[in-house]
């Protein structure tokens, strides 16, 4: 029998603390046989995202907490290794929520066979998967870029943003983005085709947004909330857009993300919606078409930070809510 090994959550971060690698225990245990309609799957990627550390709290939210003492939640790609299931058979490559460990014994009802050629197998957890989708959403059911229109996507070279900027660009808009540091700004303009990035790092970051967007905003797909949203906010234009995604920013009790006066709601006549991807799934088959298709037409790209085993996760994650990461976060396992 195969042995398991994974990362469990040990315990939960301070209210309104940061998380640190004393939240995670490892764990070690043998695998037994999958039982009827069950598969064994070994995981080769695991995605680390940041609405990890939401379910790390107690508090309410979208989704249940995350269990002390068990697995952490994540998306992993694999291989069907075992399986007692007729939908499934050895060798299949497959998408699910395997969780933080090397192996899974799932029902399939939550797999998704990969069976596109050509796609690099990681690139289900990125571009082409769940980040992809909430890019897909966010920008063309929420946002809606019209041609010519500006619009502005923070953590621009992050797994969702880098897909966001080049989604406006292929509907016509001007796409601008928000990241940290000059090199991830060249990279959103010299590869992923921004139109310009705005550093907010930047002692000049208010300036700075204000010459990429001479003409105001019209859309902003928001990932990180914070002081980035609330110079975007001045910014925005009669009847924009906004599709709120994210705000790391305040995840580990960094910076507040608090709206401005709402009569600048009312007088801008602004659309603010929130939304989670998962409530979406009837538009997945859809958005996953486009993104593939976009990809193998050599029209989508992306970058990957890669951590190499299990054990590295839990630093990897943090390093992530940090900003530490240059694209995708991945770990392989396999």
């Amino acid at each position: 029998m195969p042995v398991n090994k994974g990362i469990v959550l040990a315990s939960r971060p301070p209210a309104a603390g940061k998380a640190s690698l004393a939240n995670f225990a490892i764990f070690e245990k043998e695998l037994g046989e999958p039982g009827p309609g069950q598969v064994l799957v070994r995981h080769e990627f695991l995605s680390l995202d940041p609405y990890m550390r939401g379910r790390m709290d107690e508090a309410r939210s979208y989704a249940a907490s995350q269990e002390i003492g068990q697995p952490m939640i994540g998306g992993t790609v694999g291989e069907v290794v075992a399986s007692k299931n007729p939908h499934f058979a050895v060798g299949d490559k497959v998408v699910g929520m395997g969780g933080w460990q090397t192996f899974s014994i799932d029902d399939g009802a939550a797999l998704r066979k990969l069976d596109t050629p050509g796609v690099p197998i990681q690139a289900w957890l990125g571009a082409l998967g769940m980040p992809g989708v909430t890019a897909w959403y966010g920008l063309n059911r929420i946002i809606a870029p019209k041609a010519g229109e500006s619009i502005v996507v923070s953590a621009a070279t992050g797994a969702v943003g880098s897909v966001v900027g080049q989604l406006a660009k292929a509907a016509g808009a001007r796409a601008v983005g928000i990241a940290g540091g000059a090199a991830k700004c060249a990279y959103a303009v010299e590869e992923l085709g921004f139109d310009a990035c705005v550093d907010h790092y930047s002692d000049n970051f208010d300036a700075d947004l204000k010459a990429a967007v001479p003409k105001g905003i019209d859309g902003l797909f928001e990932n990180v909330g914070g002081k980035c949203f609330a110079a975007c906010l001045r910014r925005l234009n009669d009847f924009s857009r906004i599709a709120l995604c994210g705000a790391i920013a305040s995840y580990e009790g960094k910076e507040t993300t608090s709206l401005p006066d709402l009569r600048l709601v009312l007088v801008k006549r602004i659309k603010l919606q929130g939304f989670i991807v998962s409530d979406h799934l009837d538009l997945w088959p859809q958005a996953l078409r486009e993104l593939a298709g976009l990809y193998l037409a050599g029209k989508l790209k992306w970058r990957e930070t890669i951590a190499e085993g299990i054990e590295a996760a839990p630093k990897a994650f943090l390093d992530m809510l940090e900003g530490g990461n240059f694209g995708k976060q991945l770990v392989r396992l396999a």
